[in-house]
């Protein structure tokens, strides 16, 4: 099988791309990524050399190169491509919108000129909003507060609109909040471990008692390739792992794991519009026959010991020395399709 993965350079793309690789031999990858700030080449070190994966980059905006890409027809396209952080949308939400929606439709357009028989599309949980108590279902309207769950609750709709309109094959998946290696220090989890173990303190927003939903990376991985081989055409599917548990919670497990005390919380000022609950009902994407694998607290623990074991990754990011590193070795252009 011949994927197009668009987005492959940051954490979860990253972590798809290695998974895929390493479990079915005879597949092969191409990675478009514009490499943007959480995009980071070093995620795929140990696999840049593969003769079954190629790297291009450009912006899945950009018409020019992603119907020259998807012309190649391949069996599917996973888009994880979008900017992520809920922070950086309140500040600053015009690329989350030129990208998020904007360049989903590029992506859509030329899948559906070019007839490609699988488009799956990595949403989010925000997209639902939050919930009080119970778990939100698929159908269940969406109901996103922050610019960021907006513009993917759009992106979601407007592919979905697509297999409505003219039967292009959409599958969206919804995850829960992701954790794991590779993840860029901006997220609580990856941001709170990189803090501690820099002696800094762990910024809790408000009373720190906002619940979310966790799954380690590669069980999300394994869901979605699940989702490539056995999902059905235009459905939506929720993917957890029922690990509900709030920000004070998760901070004091990091806090523990690193043998420091509460003295290193720093209660701060509450984020605009922040959601007080995330939950997801995924019974549908189980009774299709996929489970999580990993138990939350050895996760977690793993977690936290691959950052203190590559310190040499996160601490470039941290410092801003990454993006003077990747202008130095890449340029800013993109690079030529011919380079792969």
């Amino acid at each position: 099988m011949n994927l197009l993965i668009t987005g492959g350079l940051g954490f979860i793309g990253s972590n798809f791309i290695r998974y895929i690789l390493n479990k079915y031999p005879d597949y092969r990858i191409i990675n478009l990524d514009i490499v943007s700030y959480c995009a980071n080449f070093e995620n795929l070190r140990d696999i840049k050399n593969s003769p079954r994966y190629s790297f291009v980059k450009g912006d899945i905006g950009d018409k020019k190169i992603v119907e020259q890409l998807v012309s190649r027809q391949p069996d599917a396209i996973i888009n994880f491509a979008a900017f992520s952080h809920v922070d950086r949308s309140i500040i600053d939400p015009d690329e989350f919108l030129r990208t998020n929606i904007l360049g989903v439709h590029v992506l859509l357009e030329a899948a559906r000129q070019c007839k490609i028989s699988r488009f799956i599309h990595i949403g989010t949980d925000e997209e639902y909003g939050s919930i009080e108590s119970g778990s939100f279902k698929e159908s269940d309207i969406l109901n996103p507060s922050s610019p960021y769950s907006s513009s993917k609750a759009a992106a979601s709709l407007l592919a979905l609109s697509y297999f409505k309109t003219y039967d292009l094959p959409v599958i969206i998946t919804r995850s829960s909040n992701n954790f794991g290696q590779f993840q860029y220090p901006e997220k609580l989890i990856s941001l709170f471990i990189t803090n501690l173990l820099e002696n800094k303190k762990a910024p809790v927003y408000g009373d720190g008692l906002q619940v979310r939903d966790w799954i380690f990376v590669l069980d999300n991985c394994a869901a979605i390739d699940y989702i490539l081989h056995h999902g059905r055409i235009g459905e939506v599917y929720n993917i957890a792992a029922a690990n509900e548990k709030t920000n004070l919670e998760i901070t004091r497990l990091i806090l523990n794991y690193l043998n420091k005390d509460e003295s290193s919380i720093e209660f701060v000022k509450d984020r605009p519009g922040h959601d007080r609950r995330y939950s997801l009902d995924c019974s549908k994407l189980r009774n299709l026959g996929w489970q999580p694998k990993y138990d939350f607290s050895e996760a977690m623990a793993k977690t936290v010991q691959w950052y203190k074991n590559n310190s040499q990754w996160w601490q470039p990011l941290k410092s801003g020395k990454y993006l003077e590193y990747y202008r130095k070795q890449y340029g800013t252009g993109a690079a030529p399709l011919e380079q792969f």
